[in-house]
């Protein structure tokens, strides 16, 4: 991707949906009565909107709008912070809501990664290696929280 604009576009739809599901993984969270993950959640969700508003300033975008279906270059077809997201299910326990977000965490991080690795645009490396940095200390973040739950 050689295109500042064309990049943050598809940073504003990846970060307002990663907003979404962390909000909706934190309200489940709230129902199983799990503050700390939860509170960590609602602090995801946080970060994807700071990420989006600087993602949307730094492109000049006022509103969130979608390019058409095929002006977006996800890999397989789909955002990568959605492609593993089903919604949450009513029985999902504290576990699976880490692999899940976890899971998709780590998909942002490789879709960023690929991005500054591929890009032949230094300003589109350099922003792309500023989400690589903060999708890859959110996968630190949840696999420390895995961990300490697992253990």
């Amino acid at each position: 991707m050689d295109n500042i604009r064309r990049f943050l576009a598809h940073a504003v739809r990846l970060e307002a949906e990663a907003a979404r599901r962390f909000d909706e993984l934190a309200d489940h969270l709230d129902t199983l009565g799990n503050a700390e993950v939860s509170a960590l959640f609602r602090q995801f969700a946080d970060f994807s909107r700071l990420h989006l508003k600087e993602a949307m300033a730094r492109g000049g975008f006022r509103y969130i709008s979608e390019l058409p279906a095929d002006g977006y270059d996800w890999p397989d077809g789909e955002s990568p912070e959605a492609a593993a997201w089903w919604g949450v299910d009513a029985l999902m326990d504290v576990p699976s809501a880490l692999e899940l977000a976890l899971a998709s965490e780590r998909q942002g991080l490789a879709y960023y990664q690929s991005v500054a690795d591929a890009s032949a645009d230094p300003r589109v490396v350099a922003m792309a290696q500023e989400f690589v940095e903060e999708e890859a200390d959110h996968v630190r973040q949840l696999e420390a929280m895995q961990q300490r739950l697992s253990g």
